[in-house]
This record gives C-alpha cells, sequence and structure tokens, in this order.
C-alpha cells in the first residue's frame, strides 16, 4: 500500500467581486499591522547616535504607509470602502499578520526586531503558489490578488471591475524618505502598477534581485535596497553595493548599529500592567486616542476626503513626541513604557 504525503489545501480563488474587495480590505489591514511594530522599533532609537538604523528603518516605515494607500486605492477603484477605524485593525499584540502566519510584536530595536522584520519581508521562493489566505510570505498574497484581477478582468470585463468613483482616489502626496509614487488606480494596468509597487519595495524586483527599482532618495548615486535587504544591511552591518547579490550578501561601507544607543521599552506593553491613573498608563491612553484619531483621518482620506492626509501628518508628529516621551519613563525593571496600540471604541473617545 502507498501511502501519500498530506498537501497543503489549495486556497480558494478570488473569482467574485465581493472576494475581491475582502481580499483587499485584508491588504489594508496587512499594510497597517507592519506599522506599529515597525514604530516601536524606530521611536526606540536614539537618532543621534544611531543615525544608520534611523534611516533605515524610517525609510521602510514611510514606504508602508505608501503601501497602505496604494491598497486603499485599489479597493476604491473595485468599488469597495476602506475601514481603518474598527477594532480589526488593532487586536492585542503580539498578533498574527491578518489572514496570515507570522506574529507580530512590539520591541525595541534589537536582534529580535531585526528577525521578525527579515520574516515579516522574505521574498516569495521561486514557484511558490499565490496564496489568498494562511499565506506564508506577502508576496503569495499579492500573487492571489493580482491572479484575481486578471480572471475577473476577463469574466467580467475592465468596466465592470473597476466600477469604483475615481473622485475616492489619493494621488500625488508627497511622502518623504522614498521615492516610490502614490498614484490613482483605474484600470488593471495602474492596478497592476500599485500591486507591482507594493511587492518590489518589500522584496526586490525579481527573485534573486536586492534592488527595489528606485533610487535611494537619501544616496542618489545608488539604487534602492529592498526591505528585506535593508534589514539584511542593518544585521550584517554594511550596505549593499552594485554587484551584491542575495548570496554574496552586502559587501559595502559599513552600518553603524549601536544597541547601547536603544531605549529598552518593554515587549508587548499593555495597559493593564498598570494601575489606571499611573503616569506610564495615563500616557499610554493619550497615545492610544492619538493613535485612534490617526486611523479615523486616515480613513476619512481615503473615503472621499483627501486633504485628511496632510492632517495625518500633522497627528504623526504627535506620537511621535508622546512614544518618544513614554520610552523615556522607567517602569521599574530595566525597562521603559511604550505605546500599546490599543482600539480605543467610540463610547471611551475624547
Amino acid at each position: 500500500m502507498t501511502y501519500l504525503e498530506p498537501q497543503r489545501p489549495v486556497a480558494a480563488r478570488i473569482d467574485t467581486l465581493d472576494s475581491l474587495r475582502e481580499h483587499l480590505q485584508w491588504a489594508i489591514e496587512l499594510e497597517h499591522a507592519t506599522l506599529p511594530p515597525y514604530l516601536c522599533a524606530l521611536y526606540s532609537l536614539d537618532p543621534e547616535r544611531n543615525p544608520d538604523a534611523v534611516e533605515l528603518v524610517s525609510t521602510v516605515f514611510v514606504e508602508e504607509m505608501l503601501h497602505l494607500a496604494l491598497a486603499a486605492n485599489l479597493l476604491n477603484a473595485v468599488g469597495g470602502r476602506p475601514q481603518l477605524d474598527t477594532p480589526e485593525m488593532l487586536p492585542p499584540y503580539p498578533r498574527r499578520l491578518p489572514h496570515g502566519e507570522l506574529e507580530l510584536s512590539l520591541l525595541p530595536f534589537g536582534a529580535e526586531a531585526l528577525e521578525m522584520f527579515l520574516r515579516l519581508e522574505r521574498p516569495s521562493p521561486p514557484g511558490a503558489p499565490a496564496e489568498g489566505d494562511g499565506y506564508e510570505t506577502i508576496g503569495q498574497f499579492y500573487d492571489a490578488i493580482e491572479q484575481g484581477l486578471r480572471h475577473l478582468c476577463d469574466r467580467l470585463g475592465e468596466r465592470e471591475v473597476f466600477c469604483g468613483d475615481p473622485a475616492r482616489q489619493v494621488s500625488g502626496a508627497h511622502f518623504r524618505h522614498t521615492a516610490g509614487a502614490l498614484f490613482a488606480v483605474e484600470d488593471l494596468e495602474s492596478a497592476l502598477g500599485a500591486l507591482g509597487e507594493i511587492v518590489e519595495q518589500g522584496e526586490g524586483t525579481a527573485h534573486g534581485e536586492v534592488w527595489d527599482g528606485d533610487q535611494d532618495v537619501f544616496h542618489p548615486d545608488r539604487d534602492e535596497v529592498a526591505h528585506y535587504y535593508r534589514f539584511q544591511e542593518l544585521k550584517a552591518g554594511r550596505r549593499y553595493r552594485r554587484g551584491d547579490t542575495p548570496q554574496s550578501g552586502p559587501t559595502g561601507e559599513e552600518v553603524l548599529v549601536n544597541l547601547a544607543a536603544v531605549r529598552p521599552m518593554r515587549p508587548n506593553p499593555r495597559l493593564s500592567d498598570h494601575a489606571a491613573g499611573s503616569a506610564i498608563r495615563t500616557a499610554q491612553e493619550e497615545f492610544n486616542h492619538t493613535y485612534r484619531a490617526l486611523l479615523n483621518q486616515l480613513e476619512q482620506a481615503f473615503n472621499g476626503s483627501p486633504k485628511q492626509l496632510g492632517v495625518a501628518t500633522g497627528t504623526m508628529f504627535a506620537l511621535k513626541a508622546q512614544a518618544e516621551a513614554l520610552m523615556r519613563m522607567s517602569d521599574g525593571d530595566g525597562t521603559t513604557g511604550g505605546p500599546t496600540f490599543e482600539y480605543v471604541p467610540p463610547e471611551s473617545r475624547q
């Protein structure tokens, strides 16, 4: 008798507009889920003593914000409605990537955070199947969306698929620290361009490529390195240079990382760690109110009020100041406070 190895179940194809809209809302949730871990690592760094690490992590964060906006444009283009001010956006950390396998935590910058980011941005292996749910890499998830878009356009026609109001598209906004572009999605060509921008900035322009296809905004003489390989630079302590490959690793100039200049934020902080009315908990609650306001501003921006993106940018500066203040507050056990990113329900809002 022959025994066959069990196989992974084949993911269901995205073959209806409702399924496509559902998956694009998941894409918004996915892109957002990366933001709190990146922010905690970024705000834990002393910018004066860790400029290289601040540069690399901040560029990744800005590009994840760009990916969030492109995902919202994709959803709007097919007649959906982006939702951000919802409890689903902020389950407690540690948490799984939405509809994926990877666990995310809120950590200060260091070896553990770098390994998490490398797992998060890992390129899809050659020949990896598209996976619209339970995906192993982000690239496989977006491959499933691309397949669904192509299939629906073939079956229904582009006009039927791209039925959204063009006035809800957000484009032309200036995202500092990235050469990536925010553009309107109105047909299959622009939708594929948005998916390509998201995936290439994360894992490179092709399997076996370190670069994402743009020029480095901080160093115009260099090609820009994809997210996965930027974290490899921080891990190896060296930059990639022309001629380097994933196999060679980075062989360029030194990247300086000073782990002594990292604020020791308590991992995965929670409001429940501290008594009501205590200084740290009060500061965490204030941060959560501000972050909830940011989510609401982004939701408005992606639902017909694009000027709210400028308001959201101002809110980001307030968040930075609040997070850094928390990370200067001793937690009494060698760690400091940190933001908890817990959802504030409507009845508890200021």
